[in-house]
């Protein structure tokens, strides 16, 4: 693919820039996998945020190509690990080589140095190369020999998992889970979509033909935009009373930390940058609960807390 110029200023951009990029780039991509606005919008929130994104649905729905079609989008450096269990950690860190030549060791980078990582499949992996992973999610960088080597700027995972696959599986923890800002669960399509790929359309072909709209350091730029969103008190009350009723609630066993609260507002300032504003919303906030919140909340007994959440939400003032 053809490199193109950064489409973004080389200052801030304004809200008419974020908005024209932002609906060329998911048309651009809803060209290739048939999803929902709202879910591709979800992805590329997070990606402002600047966090990390568990994509959770069954094979065959599009997962990878999802995150392959927004690699070819931001035009950043993208690998694909295919996770195993047998998967090490010197296979996604890289390794020390002897070269004859200079007569010495020398690294050699693995897939994690990216900008944008595909986690295929995380959940099949062994704690030990999980823990690899999280490590360098959690801090930017990895340690090698000892040595601290800087991952990519920006750096983002965009991990699968297959919900109701178990055979030869591990669980995430719940620290593992923490790591994601957003847990996007993909469904099939819609019906007519679906009839499109029967009559030969050809998503690897609509890959291939997408072009460039924002560049890293484009998305760097839009990151600090997002971390100056006003937030305030009012929606820091809204925020903090729908915490607090999940920690009270009687069906849950492991309410919202004080972590999943900021991971939340981080979300919602970047989807308020995403809409062209200064100021955070409720309404920014409602669209990001299930996805930011979901996965950080733990019913007695199990199950999911998607419809808890709404319930909460139907519950609490709106502020003004």
């Amino acid at each position: 693919m053809p490199r193109e110029e950064s489409r973004l200023s080389q200052t801030l951009p304004d809200s008419t820039e974020i908005t024209r990029i932002q609906k060329t780039l998911l048309d651009q991509i809803s060209r290739v996998v048939t999803m929902p606005d709202s879910v591709l919008e979800q992805i590329l929130v997070s990606m402002i945020a600047g966090g990390h994104i568990l994509l959770e649905g069954i094979p065959g729905i599009g997962k990878t190509l999802l995150a392959r079609s927004f690699a070819a989008c931001l035009d950043c450096s993208f690998h694909r690990i295919q996770f195993t269990n047998d998967l090490m950690p010197s296979d996604i860190l890289g390794s020390s080589i002897w070269n004859p030549g200079s007569k010495g060791f020398e690294f050699v980078r693995g897939p994690l140095f990216a900008n944008l990582v595909l986690a295929d499949e995380i959940n099949r992996t062994s704690p030990r190369t999980l823990s690899c992973l999280l490590e360098a999610m959690e801090n930017g960088h990895v340690t090698v020999d000892g040595k601290l080597l800087e991952l990519g700027r920006p750096f983002l995972v965009l991990a699968t998992r297959n919900p109701i696959e178990f055979h030869g599986t591990f669980p995430l923890p719940e620290a593992a889970l923490d790591r994601f800002l957003m847990r996007v669960r993909l469904s099939y399509p819609g019906p007519a979509d679906e009839k499109r790929l029967y009559l030969g359309r050809d998503p690897e072909a609509e890959l291939a033909g997408l072009q460039a709209m924002l560049h890293p350091t484009d998305l760097l730029r839009l990151q600090e935009q997002a971390r100056k969103v006003e937030v305030r008190e009012p929606i820091a009350d809204y925020v903090f009373d729908l915490v607090d009723k999940t920690r009270r609630h009687s069906a849950v066993m492991l309410g919202a930390s004080p972590r999943a609260a900021l991971a939340w507002i981080h979300a919602a300032r970047a989807r308020a940058c995403l809409h062209g504003r200064d100021y955070v919303l409720p309404d920014d906030l409602k669209a990001l609960a299930d996805p930011v919140l979901s996965h950080r909340i733990f019913l007695e007994g199990g199950g999911d807390s998607g419809g808890l959440l709404h319930e909460l939400l139907s519950s609490i003032r709106v502020p003004l």
